[in-house]
Order: C-alpha cells, then structure tokens, then sequence
C-alpha cells in the first residue's frame, strides 16, 4: 500500500480545523486509509543525511505518513487527500471538473509522427492555465509525480509523465521516434547539450535516473518531443529538458504523458490536472490538447467524462447485510464523491444511476459502489441483524460461513493442539535445493512452480510439501528441550495444466515428533485420531469405506520405517521415520517422525 508524508498543518489548514492525533486516526479509520506513521521534518532530514539532531537547521514540522489503497491514485498528494476527506466530512461539495471553453483552432496540438510506434505509441497533455504555486504546493506537484511514475506508470515503463513552463515553449508540438545521435538538448539540472546516446552513458552513474535507462537504451530510437522552434521538451521516460522546467514563478503548466498503455496514460494525466487545478485562477477549469495521431485521427486531451453505472438498490444491501432506504445511499455515495439519484428505468426495483467522476478511475464495478457505500456507512456500525434479500426472504445480514475446507482446517488445528502439538506458520516459498535436493527427491521439472527472477535464492519456488519448513523450524530450535511436537496446516502448490493458471493449491496437514526417540508411534497415533475425528473407520486393504495403510518408498523416510495413508482407495498422505541423511541436511541431531496428510481428500 502507498504511504503518502504530507505536513500537517497544511492538511488541517486544507480541512479547515484541528485535529487530536486520536480524531484524524478515527477520521482516517472511518474513510479506509490509515495514519501509519507521526515524524517530524529533523527525524526525516536527520534519518537521509546521517545527521545529528543539533546539525539540522531545518524547522521543525511533523509528518503524518498515511496509507493509501493502492488503486486510489487521486489519494497519493495532500490536495486530493484533502479534497476527499472534505467531501467525506460534507465540508465540501464534490467538484465539477471541466474543460475550459476554447475552440478547437485555437487548441494547442500535438503532431504523432509515425516511427513512435515501435517505442512508446501514445501521448496525452494538457494545460494549467494561471496557476499559483508556492513551495509546498510546488513540491506536491512533484511528489505526485514520482507517487504515479512508482504506482500506476510502474516505473516509467507504462506512462512517463513530463511537465513543462508553456511560456518557454512554442506550439504546435511533435511527438517523434529517432535515433539517438540525432537528437541533443540539455537536460535538466545540467548545464551542457547532450546527445541522447552519450546520455545514457551519462546516467549510468545517476543512482536515481539509472533504473529507468533499460527501458529504451537498447531501441534503435528514443522518444522524444520537441515545440515548433525544435527545442527538446523532454526524452522520456528518462529526462526533462532544462529550457522548459517549471519554477515558483510558473504561470502556465504543459502536461505531457507518453506511454505504452493508453488507459493508464489518460488515468494519470486526469491525476495531475484533477488534483491541481483547483490552484489555478478558474478551478476545477482544464485547458485541452489535439492529438493528431500519424494516421490523421484527431483526440482531445484530457477526457473528463463522467461515466454512469446503474445498480441496485439490493444489490447494495444484500452484500453490505443492512437495511438501507435509497437516500440514505445517496447520501453515503455523495460523502465518497460519487454522484448519484434514483433510475426510472426499471418499476420493479430500485436502482441508482450512479456518476463515476475522472478522479475515480478505481470504480469499474457495482462491487466497488457497494464499498463506498459500506465505508460511508461504517464497517464497525454493520451488526447482525436480518434483512430482507432480492428474493424477499429474511436472513441474518452479516452472518457469513466458512468455506468448508476452511472450515475442516480449522476443526483439525484444534484437534492437533488438543494432542499436545504446537503449531507454526512457515514460508510458501523455499529454495529449490530445500524442495529437492535435501529431501532426497529428485526434480522432474513436473511438480514445483518455479519464481521467475527471485530475489534471493532462499525463495525460489512454491513449496511442493510442508516438510521443508518443518525441518527448518526445528533446526533453528535445535536446543529447544525436548521433546519437539509441532504441527502445520497450509497450502502447497503444484503444476496442474488442467488449471487455467497452470498449478493447483492442495491443503495439507504436516506433523513432527522429535526427541530421544523418533516417535514413530506418537505420529501414528496422530493419524488415527484425525481420521477418528473425521469419521474415517480404519479398514482392511482393498475397502474403499475408510483408510488403511501399506508399505511405501518414499526417499525422504528411512525404509521399512514408514507408510501411505489410503482413503477411500487414494493415497492421502504418508508417514514414517525421517531419514538420517536428511537430518543431516537441516542439521538436525535428534531423531524425527513426520506425517503429511492432504485434507482436501476428507471433502
């Protein structure tokens, strides 16, 4: 989730009162976002600087660090954060976002060449007329920016945003594709013209720009825009040029948003406009840009449509489990800046017309109206309590039940702990080497989901067994009296094509006695009272009416020291001695017992 630092007192200012730490975290708690984190403006100088607290002159400011869901980008600056929370608190009316009132000759354009297909296709913009910046209003821009550039545009490689002073530039603008050596500009913060590809070499040494150099450096042509006099606007995703960077003293702004996912594109630059336009002169006012894309198709920029979802009024209360009159919706749908009235369109039922603004790019569903109405509404106020549902029958609101394998697990946790069992909670993921290799199990590249590109070698692939974890939990606990009994009750994963994901989850029970003695008759007996529990009589070979068990060859059991758990005719887990050479693996010096049995087979 992303944590967005805003001071404040200019987020109280924006709210328009003062709030105890205690309040805001109530205020926070009641919209779906959290106060995570209070610190002031030394600890974070202080904390990148390596800085004693006497060095610091900067003044003091405390912070609230607040997380956000990670799809409400309109929450990632103070100005949309304070907006919604105006809105929510009713302080404030939800605002009308619209393009300003000018003719399409005298819009600025923006010409597509052609050669921008085989790099970034696409490019939306759009201009802040008279706005007024301060520090923190400018830094907010910024902030936002590199806020959108880590979320949505994911690191540049789907939407790189670029913001320009307009008073420096000249239209109409290009948008073009070409070799590196022929194009040079100076980019911002530097002093001297660079060619693009002695740019990239340049870069590579920048710890902040050199993440983003992989995105185009080995295309035979960069992106770049130029204004009519050929001076360089920006090289994305990579650089701005110097000669159009905004300052305090900007007055007009040119948001330009070049990208490989056109949805994305339009979400981000609606972002930016949304959020600071209320700093312009008329607010809430947005001045286009033509596109006109290579092949003559024409688009106005930005598209602050607002796009209408119909749902119903039981739709709403049988998810959410209140009863709840259609004003009363109304009124929760306007606190979370969604606009909506009555449909007339169906007799039968009620329905709502709801009005999706272009802040809320979040809302693609009538589950996410049902949300907002839920967070309007309160979580802590939903109570058990019936409600009629789309049927016309009563039943208990907000009484949900188990899904069965949930709630088969559950009943063997508490039988398990009930024998004396301590149970652990181990990675899904482990190394290929603890999956394999140190099992004594050789790998047929048939069963484990492998991780492409792990970050470390400890967690390579999705765990084919729960015995790994098992181990590695005693070994770490080795000096731990003994004896050990621990048990797990988790999911494994393995390859499946019959699965449109390609793998299946299996839930498992793993089980381990560790002590003077292997106890092999400890987890044997553990066997027999989950299946007595489960109703599973213990049968003779062959019967299909219960479990038995016969002789198995695992390699990770020492032989002759171990056996299959066959239910209803299937093989359900096995059970045996550990053998020695694994031990060994996991360094474990005492002698171990282990069982691993798959519910899923009991359902």
């Amino acid at each position: 989730m992303p944590t967005v630092s805003v001071g404040r007192d200019r987020l109280f200012a924006a709210l328009g009162r003062t709030y105890t730490q205690e309040e805001f975290e109530d205020l926070c708690f009641s919209f779906g976002i959290e106060l995570d984190d209070v610190t002031t403006e030394k600890a974070i100088v202080r904390k990148e600087k390596h800085l004693d607290e006497e060095e610091v002159d900067e003044d003091e400011e405390i912070i609230y660090k607040i997380e956000v869901p990670a799809n409400r980008y309109d929450l990632l600056c103070l100005e949309g954060l304070a907006q919604a929370l105006r809105v929510f608190c009713e302080i404030q009316e939800i605002p009308s976002y619209r393009l300003s009132d000018i003719s399409k000759n005298a819009m600025l354009k923006m010409h597509v060449k052609p050669e921008t297909s085989v790099i970034r296709p696409f490019v939306v913009c759009a201009v802040l007329r008279d706005v007024t910046f301060d520090k923190a209003r400018y830094n907010s821009f910024i902030d936002l920016q590199d806020k959108l550039h880590q979320n949505i545009c994911r690191r540049r490689t789907l939407v790189a945003i670029g913001t320009h002073d307009l008073d420096k530039l000249e239209g109409p603008f290009t948008y073009e594709a070409l070799p590196p050596s022929s194009i040079t500009f100076t980019p911002l913060k530097q002093e001297r013209n660079f060619r693009a590809d002695e740019l990239m070499e340049f870069y590579k040494s920048d710890l902040k720009l050199k993440k983003f150099l992989h995105i185009i450096e080995d295309s035979p042509v960069f992106p770049v825009l130029y204004d009519s006099k050929r001076t360089v606007l920006s090289l994305p995703p990579i650089i701005n040029g110097a000669h159009s960077a905004i300052t305090l003293e900007t007055k007009n702004v040119f948001i330009e948003c070049t990208a490989t996912d056109l949805t994305k594109a339009k979400i981000v630059l609606n972002t930016m406009v949304t959020a600071f336009s209320e700093y312009c002169a008329h607010k809430f006012i947005i001045e286009p840009v033509e596109v006109i894309s290579y092949d003559g198709k024409s688009n106005i920029y930005p598209d602050l449509s607002v796009y209408n979802m119909e749902v119903s009024l039981s739709y709403i209360t049988g998810l959410i489990g209140v009863s709840l009159e259609a004003e009363e919706v109304t009124k929760f749908l306007n606190r979370m800046q969604l606009h909506a009235k009555q449909s007339t369109s169906n007799k039968k039922q009620c329905n709502f017309v709801v009005y999706v603004p272009p802040t809320r790019s979040d809302v693609l569903h009538p589950c996410d109206v049902m949300e907002d109405v839920a967070i309007a509404y309160g979580f802590n106020a939903i109570k058990d309590k019936a409600v009629v549902d789309n049927k016309g029958s009563k039943r208990l609101a907000a009484s949900l039940t188990l899904l069965p394998l949930n709630e088969i697990s559950d009943l063997i946790r508490k039988e398990v702990a009930l024998i004396g069992f301590t149970e652990v909670l181990t990675f899904i993921l482990c190394s290929k080497k603890e999956n394999f290799a140190m099992l004594n199990r050789k790998d047929d590249k048939s069963k484990a989901v492998i991780i492409g590109n792990p970050r470390s070698s400890d967690f390579e692939a999705v765990r084919t067994s729960l015995m790994p974890g098992i181990l590695k939990t005693v070994a770490h606990n080795k000096d731990h009296p003994k004896p050990i009994k621990i048990f797990e009750v988790g999911d494994i994963a393995l390859l499946d094509d019959n699965r449109d994901v390609g793998a299946k989850n299996l839930r498992q029970l793993a089980a381990l006695y560790c002590g003077a003695n292997a106890g092999f008759e400890i987890i044997h007996g553990l066997v027999d009272r989950v299946m007595e529990k489960n109703g599973v009589p213990f049968v003779s070979p062959g019967d299909k009416s219960g479990y038995y068990i016969e002789r198995s060859d695992e390699p990770e059991f020492l032989a002759g020291r171990q056996a299959r758990i066959i239910y209803k005719g299937n093989h359900a887990g096995t059970f045996g001695i550990v053998h020695p050479e694994i031990l060994n693996n996991f360094d474990i010096p005492d002698p171990c017992s282990f069982v691993e049995l798959n519910i899923e087979s009991f359902l």
